[in-house]
């Protein structure tokens, strides 16, 4: 018996419930630890849709929260500790003191293969932790394995011992032997390298991976067998909304499209991710949703903002809900989500929202 860990953390976003589900359905036999961290300053429909997998999972979801012991949320505890200075893309205080220091505090010393839900629509990467105990996998996409896996397995240092590596799998695939075989270079990137490879058979290239990190000292390096390997399953969106209405879980309420009207204008508008409900990457669209959603959190948003600190750099919560700076915004959305639908592969408002602002953290939005 192997004494890796199996974790999958929760943000109560779409994607990471999908995955949670998926994972259980899929994988049954797996002993799969199901976490969420708690910054005390979710919307309610995250706790209920956590409730909800609570349910259907037949396995509690851990809940940990940052300074736990603290007589404030893990937010307002940070902030104060901080001394006002709200967190920023520049400074994401928040991603490392809420979300990964209580995932690594929760995971120790332990070797830990911790699942992620990015999809296989997506074009980014999870994170990646520093401590070496800790390995990410990707079951949605056709790639399952992190960048770092993939920068040393397909390093042109690294090229002989992955043929002799290859040549004992006994895996029939002459096309498959030509590209490994080949170096990378100016001329051949790592990523063409990459997708030539899975292209020709992702389960080859699977059972390659798996194969090297056996001679690593990679958490899967502990696995005699790891299920996952056989599978070249690529998830998008529409499987992830599947999977949630075919379990009853369902698609948490703030992805649902709400209409306004504008000077005549007609549009759509809605939350496009998970998160605390005054994250500084939301769009200016979003702020709007929230105030007219829900007022009592825009409030509490607007509090945050005193000495100087704002949630955005260039106007402040009381700026956005001027009656003239609203309509402007909820206008120049109606114009960019027409564009922005000629040139985006999904009709899903929630994609053309986060394709327009498409940063943010794989640890809270997912």
């Amino acid at each position: 018996m192997s004494n890796v860990r199996h974790v999958l953390g929760i943000s109560g976003g779409k994607d990471s419930a999908a995955l949670a589900l998926y994972m259980k359905d899929k994988y049954p036999d797996m002993d799969i630890e199901y976490y969420t961290c708690d910054t005390g300053k979710e919307l309610k429909e995250t706790y209920e849709l956590i409730e909800k997998l609570n349910s259907v999972l037949g396995k509690t979801i851990i809940q940990k929260k940052a300074a736990d012991g603290s007589n404030l949320d893990p937010f307002d505890h940070f902030l104060q500790m901080y001394r006002g200075y709200l967190p920023s893309s520049n400074s994401r205080w928040c991603t490392k003191k809420l979300k990964l220091d209580p995932f690594e505090e929760f995971v120790g010393d332990d070797p830990v293969i911790s699942y992620v839900g990015i999809r296989g629509d997506e074009d980014r990467e999870g994170y990646i932790s520093k401590k070496s105990n800790i390995q990410s996998i990707f079951p949605f996409r056709k790639n399952i394995w992190s960048e770092d896996v993939v920068v040393k397995l397909l390093s042109k240092a690294n090229l002989e011992n992955i043929l002799n590596i290859f040549a004992s799998l006994s895996i029939k695939s002459e096309r498959f032997e030509e590209i490994l075989a080949k170096p990378i270079s100016l001329n051949f990137t790592q990523i063409q390298k990459l997708n030539l490879l899975l292209d020709c058979d992702v389960k080859a290239f699977n059972k390659l991976t798996f194969a090297y990190l056996k001679t690593t000292d990679y958490p899967l390096s502990k696995v005699d067998y790891f299920p996952l390997v056989d599978n070249d399953e690529v998830l998008i969106r529409d499987d992830i909304f599947k999977i949630l209405k075919d379990s009853g879980v369902g698609v948490p309420a703030y992805y649902s499209e709400i209409e306004f009207e504008v000077n005549g204008k007609k549009g759509k508008y809605a939350r496009s991710r998970s998160g605390c409900y005054f994250c500084f990457f939301q769009q200016k669209i979003e702020w709007i949703w929230l105030y007219e959603q829900h007022p009592e959190k825009f409030a509490m948003a607007m509090e945050y903002e005193k000495e100087g600190y704002t949630w955005n750099q260039d106007e402040t919560l009381s700026d956005i809900i001027a009656p003239a700076r609203m309509e402007q915004i909820k206008e120049g959305f109606i114009k960019r989500t027409a564009r922005n639908k000629l040139n985006t592969k999904s009709p899903y408002l929630v994609d053309i929202l986060s394709d327009a602002e498409s940063e943010g953290c794989a640890s809270c939005f997912i």
